[in-house]
């Protein structure tokens, strides 16, 4: 890779991640339905590999890059960050859709449903109990998140370890109690549009808590390996601002589903 230019841009070199990425994706998503249909996990696990080893060798790149090569310069991480900030955009739309489809649905139950919400036979969640428990742990991890975040910009290194550890361990705890919740769940995603709208709403969001608890695991990784500072840290602000995203999201799933949904 070259490091020396006439420019202050990052003209990216040719690189196979994005072909292998897309690979793995296909192949992801096709083991899925084979997995569904055929509850044969073969390809499923061989998209995954392919995944895990694209995002581990793209990150790498990346980290190279911005650390050690010296090539995300000013105009470059404002591209950056603006590139961060559509892709938070573009996430909110996507779970707009499902809020939409809940309350399409909710506010006007039809006779099929029984007229009435949550539908007949679906006993939803008590929201003040595992719900409510999850809310504070993501409450929670937002104050450790950000509390990480000043201490880096206070050049605070232990600190700044600790919040991301403490981050990374509510989220991990959050998806334990959302699985144990799935487990307990008296009704499934088969079951009329409250199944699916639930499902689909919290699953996708726990998809997201999952990939946030990765990104804030890369951060701490590379965190320790002393590759911040307190003015170029731009991949820690953007798993900070995605946590942030993540539990916004959740505060209206709570509200809406959850909540005013029983």
């Amino acid at each position: 890779m070259s490091t020396h230019s006439n420019h202050s841009y990052h003209l990216v070199d040719f690189s196979p991640w994005p072909l292998t990425g897309a690979l793995g994706a296909m192949t992801l998503v096709s083991g899925l339905v084979m997995w569904f249909h055929q509850y044969n996990m073969m390809l499923l696990t061989v998209g995954m590999i392919i995944t895990l080893l694209t995002m581990y060798q793209w990150w790498r790149d990346i980290s190279r890059e911005g650390t050690f090569q010296g090539l995300h310069s000013i105009p470059v991480t404002l591209g950056l960050r603006w590139g961060m900030i559509l892709f938070i955009v573009s996430e909110v739309f996507f779970f707009v859709s499902f809020f939409w489809a809940f309350f399409h649905s909710s506010l006007s139950p039809t006779i099929e449903l029984g007229a009435e919400w949550p539908p007949t036979g679906v006993s939803p969640f008590n929201p003040f109990q595992i719900p409510l428990l999850n809310t504070a742990v993501l409450l929670t991890s937002g104050v450790t998140v950000t509390w990480a975040h000043h201490s880096l910009m206070e050049k605070n290194h232990s600190q700044t370890s600790q919040g991301l550890f403490f981050t990374i361990v509510l989220g991990i705890y959050f998806t334990i109690l959302q699985a144990y919740e799935y487990i307990e769940a008296s009704f499934t995603i088969s079951d009329n549009v409250y199944g699916s709208t639930f499902f689909m709403a919290t699953g996708f969001h726990g998809l997201h808590v999952l990939i946030g608890t990765t990104f804030l695991l890369i951060c701490l990784i590379r965190h320790l390996q002393n590759h911040y500072s307190s003015n170029h840290h731009f991949g820690f602000e953007a798993a900070a601002w995605y946590w942030h995203f993540v539990d916004i999201v959740w505060l209206f799933l709570y509200i809406s589903i959850y909540w005013w949904g029983n």
